[in-house]
């Protein structure tokens, strides 16, 4: 007996089922999700970071009088610029939520745009 039991193969055949499949699927690629969540938020702080054209600290401020807009704002201070390269400007330099301004409010205007 002990011959017949030494002539046997004694591998076996690993077989992948569905479950496996997720599992190794799931140990790839959650290390690849996280680089990439990872570069996102870099990238972001990236952009955050960026300098406008005109240096930090070089802006003169417009006191927002009733029926203004930033548009308006955009052509009276630089009436030869495209008002909406302007407007963004104004929107990053004051870091406004949206193009809404309200009468009284104080608004940044870039160096560049005044003369």
């Amino acid at each position: 007996m002990t011959t017949a039991l030494m002539s046997m193969p004694s591998h076996t055949r690993l077989r992948m089922t569905a479950r496996g499949r997720r599992v190794i699927v799931g140990m790839v690629s959650l290390p690849l999700a996280v680089a990439v969540f990872i570069g996102v938020l870099a990238g972001g702080e990236a952009l955050a970071s960026r300098s406008a054209s005109a240096p930090a600290g070089e802006f003169t401020t417009v006191l927002v009088e009733p029926g203004d807009s930033l548009w308006s704002i955009a052509l009276e201070v630089a009436p030869a610029a495209d008002p909406r390269d302007v407007v963004d400007e104004i929107v990053r330099l004051n870091a406004l939520g949206s193009s809404t301004v309200d009468a009284g409010q104080r608004i940044a205007i870039p160096a560049e745009f005044t003369s």
